[in-house]
C-alpha cells in the first residue's frame, strides 16, 4: 500500500524559509514521479515542483523558480521541498503525490495516483 506523509509546514515570516518533507513507502520501483502541489483558500490546487525519483530530473512552476528547490534522498525514501524567500502568496496546504503509471514531469493533477494528507504553510508579516 502506497503511503505519502508530509511534514515540515508551519508558521514562517515573509522572506523566511521552510523545508518540507514527503516520506514515501509502498513503492518498489524507481520509475515514478513525485509532485508537490499547493492549495490556498478559495483557489484551485496548483503544481509547485515535481521530480523523477530515478534520475532526479525535476521541473518547477514559474512562480517558484529561483526560490524553491525539490530534491530526493534514496536512502531515506524522502522528497524534499526547500522553500526560500517565502512570500504571502506561498501560504496554503502543501501536498505531495505520486504518479506511477507512465509518469511524466508535469503537473496533471488527475494523473497522480496517491496523495498525502498535506502540511500547512502559514505566512506572517
Amino acid at each position: 500500500q502506497v503511503q505519502l506523509v508530509e511534514s515540515g509546514g508551519g508558521l514562517v515570516q515573509i522572506g523566511g524559509s521552510l523545508n518540507l518533507s514527503c516520506a514515501i513507502s509502498g513503492i518498489g520501483s524507481d520509475d515514478f514521479v513525485i509532485g508537490w502541489f499547493r492549495q490556498a483558500p478559495a483557489r484551485e490546487r496548483e503544481g509547485v515542483s515535481c521530480i523523477w525519483w530515478g534520475d532526479g530530473r525535476s521541473r518547477d512552476a514559474d512562480f517558484v523558480k529561483g526560490r524553491f528547490t525539490i530534491s530526493r534522498d534514496h536512502a531515506k525514501k524522502t522528497v524534499y521541498l526547500q522553500m526560500n524567500n517565502i512570500n504571502p502568496t506561498d501560504a496554503g496546504v502543501y501536498s505531495c503525490a505520486v504518479w506511477r503509471v507512465t509518469p511524466r514531469l508535469t503537473f496533471e493533477i488527475g494523473q497522480y495516483d496517491d496523495w498525502g494528507q498535506g502540511t500547512r504553510v502559514t505566512v506572517s508579516s
